[in-house]
């Protein structure tokens, strides 16, 4: 029984010395590891003092070398200024020498290098003309010398207005494109048909997506060419016979004013001749003078332009014949209609302001006057009327 009860007296105790045994052994794990800590950031703290020792010495062996080589360049800038001064001296000894030369030699050495570049200038001149003789494929021999009659056609339409044949088709037919906007062409089988009262009955009705503007347009190679209404420059290509467009451009400097003073609602004047498509305008730099250019037909892209001295005041109409510029001039009121400037564009200098040529028995004015190079005639709108008027031609 006392064994008993020591028994039941030591357990206890012999488990507390153990739980105070396991303490301090995990104390003593915690305080190992808090040293091995401490002198792993020991070792880093005298690395970072290294390393950076290290870098003060470098700088400072790098901020050495800095200040040897820009104490260097100090001396090598007082050298080098005084080499440029040096030769400052020389340049200023020269040009006194050149000065002096140039005031005893003899200006014919001038006069000659003046001589080579007008000779130059020359040179280039004629090579351009060659060069547009070439692209104009120049073949005419002719130039306009008098209108020798007229025919009225007939009476259709109003003030406003154009009709033409295809100078470039072997056909007969007669387009109509009455006023100064509108969207519809009226194809005639030939003149006669044309001339009948019920003309309208007869005709071929062509609608185009866009409608034009002004009298300018003209048809040629199967396609009508017009100044697209509402736009400022732009030039569309349609195709008749599949009634769509076919191609559009963009003609620079056109349509800030009128080309012709007396015939406003024009812009943009197209026409033909034996050379292909010409646009004709006026520009405000030019001072309303009319400006030519020669557009390529197929591409639809300028290729020359020429500032010419027919001014657009009082001028009501102009066309194209044989690379050579007709301004059609009136009176405001209407009156005689006279060409007064013609302007070649293959000799500039042929360009006269007065050639007498005055359109014969008739007293009016005219919206548009266009030429057809295949039968020398002029196909002219003055006041709702479809008039012919047949050229009298002489050599160049």
């Amino acid at each position: 029984m006392v064994v008993l009860q020591v028994h039941f007296l030591l357990v206890p105790f012999l488990m507390g010395i153990m739980g105070a045994a396991q303490y301090l052994m995990q104390d003593a794990a915690l305080l190992s590891y808090i040293d091995q800590r401490f002198l792993s950031l020991e070792k880093r703290l005298e690395k970072c003092n290294q390393d950076l020792l290290e870098y003060v010495d470098e700088f400072r062996g790098f901020s050495k070398t800095v200040l040897s080589r820009l104490a260097g360049l100090n001396a090598d800038k007082a050298e080098v200024k005084s080499e440029v001064e040096h030769l400052l001296t020389r340049i200023d000894h020269a040009q006194r020498d050149i000065d002096y030369f140039g005031s005893v030699t003899d200006s014919n050495a001038c006069v000659e290098v003046h001589e080579e570049l007008v000779k130059q200038q020359l040179l280039e001149e004629a090579e351009e003309k060659e060069r547009l003789k070439l692209m104009l494929n120049a073949s005419c021999d002719h130039m306009l010398a008098g209108i020798k009659s007229l025919k009225i056609v007939k009476k259709t339409g109003g003030k406003h207005g154009s009709w033409m044949k295809d100078p470039g088709k072997k056909h007969t037919k007669i387009y109509l494109l009455s006023g100064s906007v509108n969207n519809v062409i009226l194809e005639f089988a030939n003149i006669m048909t044309f001339m009948e009262n019920n003309h309208t009955l007869r005709a071929r009705r062509v609608l185009l997506p866009l409608p034009w503007e002004g009298t300018g347009h003209v048809i040629y190679q199967g396609f009508l060419f017009y100044h697209r209404y509402g736009s400022l420059n732009e030039i569309i290509k349609f195709n008749i016979q599949r009634r769509k467009a076919a191609d559009q451009m963009l003609l620079p400097g056109a349509g800030r004013i009128p080309a012709y003073q007396l015939s406003p609602q024009t812009k943009i004047d197209l026409a033909v001749d034996e050379q292909g498509l010409w646009a004709l305008h006026a520009e405000p730099e030019t001072g309303g003078n009319i400006v030519i250019t020669k557009i390529n037909h197929v591409t639809m892209a300028v290729e020359h332009s020429w500032d010419t001295r027919c001014s657009s005041r009082g001028a009501e109409a102009a066309f194209m014949a044989c690379n050579t510029l007709h301004v059609v001039y009136n009176s405001p009121s209407g009156g005689t209609s006279r060409i007064q400037c013609v302007y070649d564009v293959l000799d500039a200098l042929n360009t006269y302001t007065n050639p007498g040529l005055r359109f014969p028995k008739r007293q009016g004015s005219h919206a548009t006057v266009h030429y057809n190079p295949k039968e020398k005639q002029l196909f002219a709108w003055g006041d709702g009327s479809q008039i012919i008027y047949k050229l009298h031609t002489e050599q160049k």
